[in-house]
């Protein structure tokens, strides 16, 4: 991948939990090895996201980051979502481009798409 997401978080736990969870993402390293960790590497599909750990790290007023993951069926995946630790933010509607799109937050507030080609 030539650009990967980082998410910043204070549970790194919780929130690779969530993207776990909700869409079965994979993890593909850990840094360091041993002891606390403060990088996890996450695939998704075919898509990378990285997680780091920042145990003071804030919680963001302004979003400047919009994460948006393709899933196979949007109104299963909102099924999901609180039972993964996320919430949802706004109901599956069908664009006029050709998605099924539905918005969601992950547990640190991270605005997420949910978004199924139709």
């Amino acid at each position: 991948m030539t650009v990967t997401a980082v998410l910043v978080t204070r549970d790194l736990e919780r929130l690779m939990g969530f993207y776990t969870a909700l869409f079965d993402a994979q993890e593909t390293r850990r840094v360091p090895d041993e002891g606390a960790t403060f990088y996890v590497g996450l695939r998704i599909g075919d898509s990378s996201l990285g997680l780091v750990s920042v145990p003071d790290a804030e919680d963001a007023v302004v979003h400047r980051i919009l994460l948006s993951v393709e899933v196979d069926d949007v109104d299963v995946a909102l099924q999901q979502v609180a039972e993964a630790g996320g919430v949802v933010t706004g109901p599956p509607n069908d664009m006029p481009w050709g998605q099924r799109v539905a918005h969601i937050t992950d547990p640190d507030g991270n605005p997420v798409n949910l978004t199924q080609s139709i």
